[in-house]
């Protein structure tokens, strides 16, 4: 039997929460459902014997504190754990997990009632969980696991200090944020309220990954104004903005995308197109981990924007471009004393290091260029924001068995 016995009923009442989060609203958190999450988990938190306990008021996150118990005299840093509490641009009403016992890494798993399935010949991670429980969704929504997991492993490992006072550690630090899916959760983060002097993000994926290598990334929206008139008389009259869209797009790199990429390389990528021939509108993600391949990614968007327009008789696109968040790399490589606890922590618990750039960002990139270094640790969900997410309940464990050796390496630095 498992020593963390609350871990997973806590992830199963986590998930079954709604608490996505919407883009299109001005609010922090953007949804009424992060809000009354975020209230239960003070609750949870100050029953536990977590002090300090709050909702920060400019980022919607929730914070708390557990003192340290070392002797007297003994200062180490603390450490802070962060996680966010929204899920992704998918269906998260009405979630029911199921719990698929002993897997044997070679059947396909139905979920729900088997409209869809999981299979190892279209999933091959499924392999690698021979003899372990998985937690699916029945299929009809994603599970959540991105990132409940996260929060699961990190009050249980707090909670479990909590019972165990005879582990000796420094003060810890929680926060569990707001919007971490739409990329504005961290863009109020109160360094100084929360308090560390390093923190992780518990929000990766399989067993092992350590990250500290993120995207730096970019939003561009594109509107495209068109003249539409009747087709019979259309010739040197008609502007077609959506034939505008396809001229711009024309322009990019068309092997520099996100299905033909991986590593280091960067991309283009067009989330969204919509519109009639009188206006059109795409927007786009640009994504590099080199910040000058970054920077000239941004440039070929406005020289292809510069171009277009020089072509028509007024401004017919309009580009509303931004940056969302940069390379962590940039601070953390300055010190990387936060990455080499995690990493001693994981090789103390016979768990390999799985260290490599991630093609997205964390909260923890955010972050990290606000003072307060930031890598990722790996919480277990696999095939996240789909309907095909599933986690091992074995590599959760893992992952709050490393929470606690971070708190514990930590501690017996001098």
């Amino acid at each position: 039997m498992t020593k963390y016995v609350k871990l997973i009923p806590r992830f199963i009442n986590y998930v079954k929460k709604d608490t996505r989060s919407d883009e299109n609203t001005s609010t922090i958190p953007s949804t009424k459902t992060q809000t009354e999450f975020a209230a239960t988990l003070v609750e949870e938190l100050r029953k536990i014997g977590l002090q300090d306990v709050h909702i920060a008021s400019k980022s919607g996150y929730v914070f708390a504190t557990l003192p340290g118990n070392l002797p007297e005299g003994k200062e180490v840093k603390k450490v802070g754990l962060i996680a966010h509490m929204d899920t992704a641009d998918f269906n998260a009403q009405n979630i029911k997990p199921q719990i698929i016992k002993n897997y044997d890494g070679k059947s396909d798993i139905a979920l729900g009632e088997g409209k869809y399935k999981l299979s190892p010949n279209e999933f091959e991670s499924l392999k690698k969980y021979t003899g372990q429980d998985l937690i699916t969704t029945d299929g009809t929504t994603l599970l959540g696991a991105d990132d409940k997991a996260g929060i699961s492993e990190i009050i249980t490992a707090i909670e479990y200090l909590i019972e165990h006072p005879e582990i000796k550690h420094g003060e810890i630090k929680i926060g569990i944020g707001p919007d971490e899916e739409i990329g504005t959760g961290a863009d109020n983060f109160e360094v100084a309220d929360f308090g560390a002097d390093i923190a992780y993000t518990v929000d990766g994926g399989p067993l092992g990954e350590l990250e500290y290598e993120t995207f730096n990334a970019a939003q561009a929206k594109i509107e495209l104004i068109g003249k539409n008139v009747h087709p019979a008389t259309a010739k040197d009259v008609m502007i077609n903005a959506l034939q505008l869209a396809f001229d711009f797009h024309a322009q990019l790199p068309n092997r520099e995308v996100p299905e033909k990429t991986s590593g280091r390389e960067g991309f283009f990528h067009l989330l969204e197109m919509n519109g009639t021939v009188d206006k059109a509108k795409m927007t786009y993600i640009i994504r590099d981990h080199d910040r000058q391949k970054f920077e000239a990614r941004k440039r070929l968007f406005k020289e292809i924007v510069a171009q277009l327009n020089a072509s028509y008789d007024n401004k017919r696109v309009i580009l509303d471009m931004k940056d969302q968040y940069y390379n962590m790399r940039e601070v953390i490589e300055k010190d990387m004393t936060v990455v080499d606890i995690a990493k001693k922590a994981m090789e103390n618990l016979e768990i390999k290091p799985v260290i490599y750039p991630v093609r997205g960002g964390t909260d923890g990139s955010k972050i990290s260029f606000m003072g307060l270094p930031t890598p990722n640790l790996f919480a277990g969900g696999e095939n996240m924001h789909s309907r095909f997410e599933y986690v091992s309940v074995q590599v959760m464990e893992q992952a709050t068995s490393v929470i606690l050796e971070i708190i514990a390496e930590v501690a017996r630095t001098k």
